[in-house]
């Protein structure tokens, strides 16, 4: 249980950061384009919840064992390397006008959500690349490090454009 408990001590981790981040921001901070994308962190905060659906569908499946059932997102497949920023660009239109009290509940939601489902995959499960044909040779737990790492980039960035760092 080594690696499962490592892994699920790394994403606990990285959402205490992000909530001690954006505990410590006002509404106008959040919400107001900062970030070199032109971005808001809500908006960074919406995109990261999008990509947490595909992590979630993932983990539903492999407790149900079943095929996942992805989120509809654009008629753009995000599995693919040269959609990224179509995709990303249709999660920014589709959630850009939704109230920060909304977004951070769904993200929170979902990031809890991510560490309750894995926690109730075995970790060897959660590592054999055979286990879910589905995943064409990958483990899960790629998956779970691809979240932890995406929040991790996401964070780094906000951390080097804002003027103050939270402890």
């Amino acid at each position: 249980m080594y690696m499962k408990n490592h892994i699920l001590a790394a994403l606990q981790e990285e959402f205490d950061h992000w909530q001690r981040l954006l505990a410590s921001l006002s509404e106008t901070e959040l919400t107001t384009p900062q970030l070199s994308s032109s971005w808001s962190i809500k908006d960074e905060i919406a995109h990261l919840w999008a990509w947490q659906q595909r992590t979630l569908a993932r983990l539903d499946a492999a407790l149900l064992n079943q095929e996942p059932q992805f989120p509809q997102w654009s008629t753009l497949d995000p599995e693919e390397y040269d959609n990224t920023d179509p995709v990303n660009n249709w999660i920014y239109q589709t959630s850009r006008e939704q109230p920060w009290t909304v977004v951070h509940q769904r993200w929170q939601t979902g990031y809890l959500q991510i560490l309750e489902k894995a926690a109730a995959i075995s970790e060897k499960d959660l590592l054999d690349s055979s286990k879910y044909p589905w995943l064409e040779g990958h483990p899960l737990s790629t998956y779970l490090v691809a979240t932890y790492d995406h929040h991790q980039e996401h964070l780094e960035i906000l951390l080097a454009q804002l003027p103050h760092r939270p402890q």
